[in-house]
């Protein structure tokens, strides 16, 4: 138990390091897009499946809440935590459109709409990030893998480079960490 535990452990480290020597410019670019969003009266509109709803809803609890500093609440949204209107949007359509309708009810064009999927490869996300971009409206997307259509759809995307959806749901929250301090350090 102990070398897997340690194994486990490097492989956390190691996701993180190539995090440190890759993907660096992708963080400051959508750290420098959200911030830009906030200083124009936008929001961040999170959304994601399984563990990605609830890292969306940690990111938007962190920006409208405080993560480091006692500040005014940043605007941010997970469109995970209104279960009446998923399971009606699920009903009466069908779960491929649970973001894209909420993002065409919620989103405006200042805002930003960041979708996370493990595979890049889920199909409610990616029709978000459709609906967000038809409607002017900037897109991010936290992927792993070889980030599947999420990171050629979206405008800005940042690919963790694992297969082992755990490792990269640990990156996807450092990530999310990352932009939330520098986002409060520069506005705040």
């Amino acid at each position: 138990m102990r070398e897997r535990i340690k194994e486990i452990l490097l492989q956390s480290i190691q996701v993180k390091e190539d995090l440190l020597h890759n993907s660096v410019d992708q963080i400051i670019e959508i750290t420098n897009a959200i911030t830009e969003c906030l200083k124009k009266d936008g929001k961040l509109i999170v959304f994601g499946n399984g563990g990605s709803a609830s890292d969306s809803q940690h990111i938007a609890a962190e920006f409208i809440g405080r993560f480091q500093k006692e500040r005014r609440a940043l605007p941010a949204i997970a469109l995970t935590v209104n279960t009446s209107v998923i399971t009606s949007l699920a009903n009466d359509y069908g779960y491929d459109i649970v973001f894209s309708r909420q993002i065409e009810a919620l989103g405006r064009k200042n805002d930003i709409a960041m979708g996370i999927s493990t595979s890049g490869k889920a199909k409610n996300v990616a029709a978000g990030l459709r609906q967000a971009k038809k409607m002017g409206i900037k897109t991010i997307a936290l992927t792993g893998g070889d980030g599947g259509e999420l990171a050629r759809l979206a405008d800005m995307s940042l690919v963790v480079r694992s297969l082992v959806t755990a490792r990269i749901q640990e990156a996807h929250i450092t990530i999310g960490h990352v932009i939330c301090e520098i986002v409060e350090e520069s506005l705040c």
